[in-house]
């Protein structure tokens, strides 16, 4: 019994329309999904760096102000020395509070940063990774011009793409 190696022949053609849909389906989704991403991550960052700077510059003022209360201190001559330690000690308590909430915002907007990145990440891996399946369909049903079980097909590309990207972490 020999049989036929007609079922299994690759047009050319459709193969080449298929890659040139894919192509033009990576650059859509790297102009219109990438782009406002990066937009949005630089946006994050210069807020990040506005947050930084005004926490410096309070910072900044916090030191002028103790300046200012360690000279009018050095001129007082009959209470010196209560009005010195009591200047200083609400200065310090002051600066250190101002530090550490400049440095708690800092830290939470940063925080929220890199949770919104790695969420907005995640939602185009996946957006990509379902295209990927059903572009990857279609050219399946194209090259073996017959009908397959599309769930059994969704399993198998899934667990290919999940050993992809467990690959692919590992190399970072």
């Amino acid at each position: 019994m020999i049989q036929s190696l007609d079922i299994i022949s690759v047009n050319l053609w459709d193969t080449l329309i298929s890659l040139a849909n894919l192509i033009i389906l990576f650059l859509l989704v790297k102009k219109f999904l990438f782009g406002p991403v990066k937009n949005f991550m630089n946006k994050r960052q210069e807020e990040i760096e506005k947050e930084y700077n005004e926490a410096d510059k309070m910072k900044q003022e916090a030191m002028n102000a103790k300046e200012k209360y360690e000279e009018q201190l050095e001129n007082a001559k009959d209470k010196a020395d209560e009005i010195l330690s009591l200047a200083s000690d609400n200065a310090k308590l002051r600066e250190q509070k101002i530090i550490s909430q400049a440095k708690e915002q800092a830290e939470g907007i940063i925080k929220n940063a890199k949770a919104e990145a790695l969420l907005e990440r995640k939602k185009a891996e996946e957006g990509i990774k379902h295209e990927i399946v059903n572009v990857s369909t279609l050219i399946a049903e194209k090259m073996l011009e017959r009908e397959i079980n599309i769930d059994d097909h969704h399993a198998l590309i899934d667990s290919f793409i999940e050993k992809i990207g467990e690959t692919d972490d590992g190399n970072e």
